[in-house]
């Protein structure tokens, strides 16, 4: 049988409370009898009950890792970075999957029925109406990847769309392509708005230029082919600014299938610099998000929201850059 507490207790020689505090964050308790209790829970191969614990302290530490788009490979990354960075500062991510989820709801009774101590919404599409109905609830919320605005109504860390938008058209202009378009995300995701709005506003500085818009059903491998495939025979843009990586990457697919090659025929420039796109066979141009910093950022305001639930809302937001690669013209020699 496993060994307990009280084996624990008997086998160090001290009182089970004193044990109870040793395997407790900020408990106080001696070196000399923490040293005591570790040596003999080791030999005993004792390992703490959590879920026990969390009954006297109210405690779980578990983090609701909530998202809604399982179909992009960048989440892979994701929930890769979140779950040892969250493991590492000792809390336990609990994967919550809000695909074609419309209400905040049954989203937050799922976490309430978990007794979660806080969740990080990991989501560019996901309204802000659920990361909202969170925190009215009490629940400590930190919404990576979400919208940035100055008065920001949870913790917000991620970019800015609206700049990486601008960044995308800019370096159509300046590899000189005059007829280009955005080929976005869903419609409503406040991703693609604002990475529309930002590459809008940057060829309006531009009148000779020839603008277009669409938008794929999701951000995935198969939608961005499928929008693609609807637009070739439509007579193509020289240039396009896909607002996401898997999106390029589904482009591309349907650019070769039609026997156009990139760039000569086609350029693209994508966004998230996901480890796919340095593939060779991919090699794409993108602005690079850098997702592990606003990962980290998103765990340690986790960490100081569950010690200061009532921290004023903030935004953090981290710069992007270009990562030159092969699905644009060069950039002209000055």
């Amino acid at each position: 049988m496993a060994a307990t507490l009280k084996d624990v207790a008997i086998k160090a020689g001290v009182s089970t409370s004193a044990v109870s505090r040793t395997f407790t964050d900020g408990a106080s308790v001696s070196p000399k009898m923490r040293q005591k209790v570790e040596a003999a829970a080791a030999e005993l191969g004792y390992s703490p009950n959590f879920l026990a614990r969390s009954l006297t302290t109210r405690r779980t530490q578990l983090i609701g890792l909530v998202s809604n788009n399982f179909h992009n490979p960048i989440f892979l990354q994701v929930f890769d970075l979140f779950t040892r960075g969250l493991q590492d500062r000792g809390l336990r991510p609990l994967l919550v999957n809000l695909s074609d989820e419309v209400a905040p709801e049954k989203s937050l009774q799922m976490l309430q029925q978990y007794s979660v101590d806080g969740a990080i919404v990991a989501s560019s599409t996901l309204p802000p109406v659920f990361s909202k109905a969170f925190r009215e609830q009490g629940l400590p919320v930190v919404h990576t990847f979400g919208r940035y605005t100055s008065d920001p109504d949870v913790h917000v860390v991620g970019i800015d769309n609206v700049e990486a938008g601008r960044m995308a058209a800019r370096e159509l202009v300046v590899r000189g392509y005059h007829r280009v378009a955005f080929l976005g995300g869903p419609q409503n995701a406040t991703s693609t708005i604002d990475r529309l709005k930002g590459f809008a506003e940057e060829l309006a500085l531009h009148p000779t230029i020839q603008v277009r818009h669409s938008f794929a059903e999701a951000y995935s491998f198969n939608a961005g082919r499928a929008e693609m495939q609807r637009l070739l025979p439509l007579g193509p843009a020289e240039a396009y600014f896909c607002g996401d990586d898997v999106l390029s990457i589904g482009a591309l697919s349907a650019i070769a299938d039609a026997g156009l090659k990139v760039p000569q025929d086609i350029g693209i420039i994508g966004l998230n610099d996901m480890e796919m796109a340095g593939w060779q066979n991919i090699n794409l141009t993108t602005i690079h998000q850098p997702i592990k910093p606003i990962v980290t950022a998103s765990v340690e305001l986790m960490v100081r929201l569950l010690e200061e639930p009532d921290r004023y809302p903030e935004a953090r937001l981290f710069p992007c850059r270009v990562t030159e690669r092969g699905t644009l013209r060069p950039r002209p020699k000055a």
